[in-house]
């Protein structure tokens, strides 16, 4: 059975780690080079990092931010947010990210994911998606929204999700605008169904709250990895901590 993945995210912006709710009130929550290397000495599988500026002056700031941290850490990087060309794919590829994270710029050019994995490999392609329940359609059905959980697009996530994974995209990050920062859950129903209906790893995230939350998004939820940020930002649980109490649910993780 295949292990399930413990990913911090840091969203950044003017070279500082921030938190919010629903992308909104940011806090302070330290350097991302210092975070970073906590993480990975704690035994994190992955990070992602999140561009939330997403302008050219923050790219370039974010670009030294992956330099820097690719030199500390040795586990899987993913850079997002705000990568708009096959271009600032390749920069972040070349600070030393791992893999690259699309959301608006994939919804407006869906054959961008088609182009970044032709050149760089499906592995290397991660679609994130901001997903919005929609009351109006009943349950079990979500919309797309970009600009960091901003707009919406009318566009339901199963079938944008399934194309996506057609046009190339290797893995799903898989954000619930609900649910982010509120610490009550994941939307698992959101997860479920996403995990049900592609063949890439899905991550989970979005309302990590207790030890509790990150085991029902991979036993409930399906997903293959979970990803979480103010819990540890704020050394409210250790990786190690989170492992152990999943491995002791019957999660397999990475020791």
């Amino acid at each position: 059975m295949l292990t399930k993945r413990i990913i911090p995210c840091l969203d950044v912006t003017d070279g500082r780690v921030v938190k919010g709710t629903s992308f909104t009130n940011l806090r302070d929550a330290g350097d991302p080079v210092e975070q970073a290397a906590f993480y990975y000495r704690e035994g994190a599988d992955e990070l992602v990092f999140l561009d939330i500026g997403a302008t050219p002056e923050a790219r370039d700031t974010m670009v030294h931010v992956v330099e820097s941290v690719a030199r500390q850490v040795f586990v899987p990087l993913c850079v997002g947010g705000g990568l708009r060309s096959i271009d600032d794919m390749r920069r972040m590829l070349q600070a030393g990210a791992d893999k690259v994270s699309i959301n608006t710029a994939a919804v407006h050019d869906p054959l961008l994911l088609k182009k970044g994995s032709a050149i760089f490999g499906n592995q290397c392609i991660v679609l994130a998606v901001d997903a919005k329940r929609r009351t109006d359609r009943g349950k079990g059905a979500w919309e797309v929204y970009t600009h960091g959980g901003r707009k919406s697009t009318g566009i339901d996530v199963i079938e944008w999700v399934q194309q996506a994974v057609e046009l190339g995209a290797g893995e799903i990050l898989l954000t619930s605008w609900d649910a982010d920062g509120q610490r009550a859950g994941y939307d698992n129903e959101l997860n479920l169904a996403v995990s049900e209906a592609v063949q890439v790893p899905v991550i989970a995230s979005g309302g990590a709250g207790s030890l509790e939350h990150l085991y029902d998004a991979l036993a409930t939820g399906k997903a293959d990895a979970v990803l979480a940020a103010s819990i540890f930002h704020y050394r409210e649980y250790s990786i190690k901590k989170v492992k152990e109490y999943l491995a002791s649910r019957g999660i397999p993780v990475r020791n």
